[in-house]
């Protein structure tokens, strides 16, 4: 989806820059599929490792089935916008609902979220110790407490495990844990923690979501987040130190963070690809390394909940970059699009518009801020094709001397107060935005499932392909309207027919709120050119270009 976009950037960006360089020079010659519901067990990981050995790849033998939740007592984490139970076989979290955010899957639309799958379980804890790996995510254990603390205690052989889950205060989604491992007898370990197999698909478009499994992993030296998405089969490792492993989905973020923030304390990850749907892994199993000090602690703090900028930039550490924006646009987009997410948050909230029309007043602000500058870039135009029978000139003067036909054309600009560059900005500038709103709607989980006159959710495309084919009219319109009065260019005028038809199709399956707003952008500009093509004869007349009769 994204390379589809910055493809129909690149070309947003030739229909509106390269008629201009035209004119400035005489003319050379699926439906959503079904969501695996049943998460696969977790695979026996590697025995015996050094505390500091990278992660090898589990053997392809399958474990026994996970048990189901309801042999084991489980206990709950209450809070408001979360509720976080485990079980107490393994003490694993085997469900974690959100009540305020509504499922959009077809067979429990508007239930509360889940994003555990069936039968799936996180924060599974094994321990490597010498020769031994502990499965201590198959012992049962006590758990006493609630609603915003437990206390979870097993034993496997001569070691225990005792645990303290406790909700943050101050925080909706996440949750602190520290643990003690004893009978170590003075040696260290190594700790697997188990992120489990992917979430629960909760969207619409289940193959929208699960293009959007990747793993993120934050470095400190240097300061920076990565992302690993992995096929289906394929097996990956991820080498720490780490400050933070997390999964993430479309709209959801479960971050295993070290209890340190300034001393990253994860030594690594493996990710391994599950089932296949088409050619995408629907499931994304995902083991998280840690060592264990000779007195047996650990410490770690775990989110799991939406990515939403309100809840992840609090936590510091680049949690809200745990969501990927393109790595070639991402120092421009994402404060850019943060920036307009809390705008539209802003007005949704204080000016008490709906996400549909705060789009459309947004999408007029924009081109009432542009206007100025694309006044002149009208006269620099005029500016630029009243000069070029001088330009000719010189080009066929010099055009065996091309270091003195620069330095003549320069010249020749300062002289005129030309800026051949002075017609292009102006047309560039809205490209940022529109590449922002691409992520803001494919991101943003404050948009999701938000409906506007017939679009059900501005966050997917179109069921009647309204918005694109007015998109793409409008386009061929505002396209149409700027070549009016212009000298002939048969470039421009393929242009003029060629691209709003191939940014139709592009843009067919994009979210209907960008097509929204892009739409709204060409219709309000129809009138903005219409004033402009008017002010350009005037310029031209004053400068004595030469024009042709409309067509």
């Amino acid at each position: 989806m994204e390379r589809r976009f910055l493809l129909a950037v690149g070309l947003m960006i030739a229909v509106l820059v390269v008629p201009s360089l035209f004119l400035k020079r005489p003319p050379p010659r699926r439906p959503a599929a079904a969501d695996t519901t049943r998460a696969p067990a977790a695979p026996t990981l590697p025995a015996a490792a050094p505390a500091r050995r990278p992660l090898e790849a589990p053997a392809a033998t399958p474990p026994a089935a996970t048990a189901g939740p309801e042999r084991f007592d489980t206990v709950a984490l209450s809070q408001r916008f979360a509720t976080y139970r485990f079980s107490t076989m393994g003490a694993s979290l085997d469900r974690a609902a959100f009540p305020t955010i509504k499922s959009f899957r077809p067979v429990d639309r508007k239930a509360p979220v889940q994003l555990v799958r069936p039968g799936d379980r996180l924060l599974l804890h094994r321990l490597v110790t010498g020769a031994d790996t502990v499965r201590l995510d198959s012992v049962q254990f006590t758990a006493t407490g609630g609603p915003d603390t437990i206390h979870m205690t097993g034993q496997a052989g001569a070691l225990t495990e005792t645990l303290r889950v406790a909700s943050v205060s101050g925080h909706p989604y996440l949750l602190d844990v520290t643990g003690e491992i004893g009978g170590l007898q003075g040696r260290g370990a190594l700790l697997l923690v188990g992120l489990g197999n992917g979430f629960a698909n909760v969207e619409a478009d289940s193959m929208d979501n699960y293009r959007a499994y990747a793993v993120a992993v934050r470095r400190t030296t240097p300061d920076n987040v990565n992302f690993r998405s992995v096929d289906a089969g394929a097996v990956r490792l991820v080498e720490g130190p780490l400050d933070w492993v997390g999964v993430k989905s479309k709209y959801f973020l479960g971050a295993l963070l070290s209890g340190d923030s300034l001393h990253p304390q994860l030594g690594g990850a493996l990710l391994i690809g599950g089932a296949r749907q088409g050619s995408l892994a629907t499931t994304l199993q995902t083991w998280v390394t840690m060592p264990v000090g000779p007195d047996g602690r650990f410490h770690y703090q775990f989110y799991f909940g939406p990515q939403t900028h309100q809840t992840l930039s609090p936590l510091g550490r680049q949690l809200d970059k745990a969501s990927s924006y393109g790595w070639i646009f991402k120092p421009l987009v994402m404060p850019v699009a943060g920036l307009f997410t809390r705008l539209f948050i802003w007005m949704h909230e204080h000016l008490h518009l709906s996400y549909g029309f705060a789009l459309i007043v947004f999408g007029v602000m924009v081109r009432l801020v542009l206007w100025p500058l694309n006044q002149r870039a009208m006269k620099s135009q005029v500016a630029m094709m009243a000069v070029q029978p001088i330009l000719k000139d010189l080009q066929a003067r010099y055009k065996n001397d091309p270091q003195k036909l620069q330095a003549e054309m320069m010249k020749v600009y300062k002289e005129h107060s030309v800026n051949p560059l002075g017609g292009c900005l102006p047309l560039l500038l809205p490209m940022p935005v529109l590449l922002a709103l691409f992520f803001v709607f494919s991101r943003a989980i404050e948009l999701r499932g938000t409906a506007f006159l017939w679009l059900p959710d501005l966050s997917l495309r179109d069921p009647l392909f309204i918005t694109p084919l007015v998109m793409g009219l409008s386009m061929f319109a505002l396209s149409k309207l700027s070549q009016a009065g212009m000298p002939p260019n048969p470039q421009a005028k393929m242009m003029t027919y060629m691209m709003p038809v191939m940014m139709t199709v592009l843009f067919l399956n994009f979210a209907s709120g960008l097509n929204l707003y892009y739409a709204v952008s060409n219709l309000v500009s129809l009138p903005q050119q219409y004033l402009i093509n008017k002010a350009r004869l005037a310029e031209m007349t004053r400068r004595q270009v030469g024009t042709v009769k409309p067509t």
